[in-house]
C-alpha cells in the first residue's frame, strides 16, 4: 500500500468555501465531505491541522470599507472562524475523530488556548487541531494565520482547498482562455499577485521554506489524491 507523502498537512479553508454554492452561511454537505476526507487522510497517519476563514459569514475588509473600525471589523471576523472551527469540529467528531479547536483569542468555554506544544502533541496522539481566530490580531488574514502555524508546528505543506482547480494566469470563470500553472515559485505569486495567498503570506512561507499546493476541494476525494503526492492542483515552492 501507499504511504502518503506528507505526514504533517496544514489545510486551509476559505469561509466561502464552507457555504458550497449559497455564498453564505454553512452547508452540511460541504463539511461532511471535507470531514469524512480529513478523516480518511489522518487513519492514513497523516498529522491534519486546519485554519479556516470566515468569509462566509463576515469579512473584516467588507466591513472597514463601509467606514467600521478595521481592528472592530477584524475582531468579528475572527469570532466568525470561531463558528466555522466548532462546526467542522462536530462534523469530525460525527466520523468518530477525536478534534480540538485552538482559539487565538481566549475563549476557554468552547475552546483550548493557542499554545504551541500543546498543538503538537495533540497531533502526535492523532487527533486533528483547527486553529481558530486567526492570528489573534487585526489586520492579518487567514492565509497569513495557516502560513505562521505552518513553521511554528513545522508543517510538510500547506494544502489550500480553493473552488478552482489550481492557479490561472486570470480568473478562469471570467477568461475562458486563462491559462493554469501547475509549478510557480513563491517570488511569482508576489511579483504577478496571482491570488494563492496574500503577500505576507506568500513572503512567510518563502522565508520558511513552506510548500503550498492549490487545489479543487470540490472534487471529492482530492485532500487524500494530494496527500499522497497525486500531481494535482498547482505546486507552489522552490
Amino acid at each position: 500500500m501507499q504511504n502518503p507523502k506528507y505526514r504533517r498537512v496544514i489545510l486551509k479553508l476559505s469561509g466561502e468555501a464552507l457555504a458550497g454554492d449559497k455564498g453564505y452561511g454553512i452547508e452540511h454537505g460541504v463539511i461532511s465531505s471535507i470531514a469524512r476526507q480529513v478523516v480518511e487522510i489522518a487513519r492514513k497517519g497523516v498529522e491534519v491541522a486546519i485554519v479556516v476563514g470566515g468569509g462566509n459569514i463576515w469579512r473584516g475588509v467588507s466591513g472597514s470599507a463601509t467606514g467600521m473600525d478595521r481592528a472592530t471589523a477584524d475582531y468579528m471576523g475572527m469570532l466568525a472562524t470561531v463558528i466555522n472551527s466548532l462546526a467542522l469540529q462536530d462534523a469530525f467528531e460525527k466520523e468518530g475523530m477525536v478534534t480540538r479547536v485552538m482559539s487565538a483569542i481566549e475563549m476557554k468555554e468552547v475552546a483550548e488556548p493557542y499554545i504551541r506544544r500543546r498543538a503538537i502533541r495533540h497531533l502526535e496522539k492523532g487527533r486533528v487541531v483547527i486553529f481558530a481566530a486567526g492570528t489573534g490580531n487585526p489586520y492579518f488574514s487567514t492565509d497569513t494565520t495557516a502560513a505562521l502555524r505552518s513553521a511554528e508546528i513545522e508543517a510538510e505543506v500547506i494544502l489550500m482547498a480553493k473552488k478552482v482547480d489550481g492557479v490561472y494566469d486570470s480568473d478562469p470563470v471570467i477568461n475562458k482562455e486563462a491559462v493554469k500553472f501547475t509549478r510557480l515559485d513563491y517570488i511569482d505569486v508576489i511579483n504577478r499577485g496571482l491570488g494563492v495567498m496574500d503577500s505576507t503570506a506568500a513572503s512567510l512561507c518563502m522565508d520558511n521554506k513552506i510548500p503550498i499546493i492549490v487545489f479543487d476541494l470540490t472534487r471529492d476525494g482530492n485532500i487524500l489524491r494530494v496527500v499522497m503526492g497525486e500531481d494535482i492542483g498547482t505546486y507552489v515552492g522552490r
